[in-house]
């Protein structure tokens, strides 16, 4: 039986300022990756996430980024690897601090945004990340895109790599995800979203920009919290996977 996780981007929010729909997400995804203060995010909005993960039974992931508030961790930044490390360590620390009270643990880690787009290609980067996952201690699972070089750094550490896709993105012929910045890098259309959520799962390829297809073999689909209308999609997006056969169940 084909096996896929739903994975969702939670606790975006700040003070009294809400983003994702947490409660009623957590109520479909298998996989919550939540954000550590860093891109959103605070205190109680981890305590608060990490309270109603455990209690769902849905795994808690740390989604690090750059420290950019302002722009939503979705701006370039260069940082230098040894500060990238130890701020990815920071995070998930924060994160772990909560999850335990919450009678659970951080599961994987996933990097956000701008900081998930560079580690597909920039090795000093990619590493950083991995040396940050290390320095917080554990095997923590690294969430990322398949042949990125975040996984191949983080398989030659000895972290588990899991591939991830995403269902409302757009493609390059390379498997990589079309720039937020170019037309039509986000899929808005529900019965698209749906149906390439299904030909991901099963076939382990999706349609391109171009027109082509290409493989992207995930263990994990990515469901994004932050776009309207969010909750009813992934709704049906897992109802659609298992009436098609699909278990849906989380990676770690």
């Amino acid at each position: 039986m084909t096996l896929i996780d739903l994975n969702a981007d939670l606790g975006e929010g700040f003070g009294r300022w809400r983003l994702t729909d947490d409660e009623q997400l957590l109520s479909v995804v298998t996989s919550a990756n939540v954000a550590c203060g860093f891109h959103a995010g605070d205190a109680i909005t981890m305590r608060r996430v990490c309270e109603l993960a455990a209690g769902r039974g849905v795994r808690i992931g740390a989604q690090v980024s750059y420290r950019d508030l302002a722009g939503f961790g979705r701006r370039a930044m260069d940082v230098p690897p040894d500060e990238l490390a130890a701020e990815v360590a920071y995070q998930i620390g924060a994160l772990e601090v909560f999850a335990r009270a919450a009678g659970t643990r951080v599961s994987y880690v996933k990097p956000h945004g701008a900081l998930y787009n560079r580690v597909v290609h920039d090795e000093a980067q990619a590493r950083a990340v991995v040396d940050g996952v290390l320095l917080a201690g554990g095997s923590l699972p690294v969430l990322g895109l398949p042949s990125s070089r975040l996984l191949r750094l983080a398989a030659e550490a000895g972290l588990p790599a899991v591939t991830e896709a995403f269902a409302d993105r757009a493609y390059t012929s390379a498997g990589t995800l079309v720039p937020r910045t170019e037309e039509g890098a986000v899929i808005t259309d529900g019965d698209a979203v749906v149906e390439r959520s299904l030909d991901l799962a099963r076939t382990g390829e999706v349609a391109t920009r171009s027109g082509g297809r290409v493989a992207v073999r995930a263990r994990s689909l990515c469901l994004h919290g932050d776009t309207p209308g969010a909750v009813d999609l992934a709704r049906r997006v897992r109802a659609a996977l298992e009436s098609s056969g699909v278990r849906v169940e989380a990676f770690a």
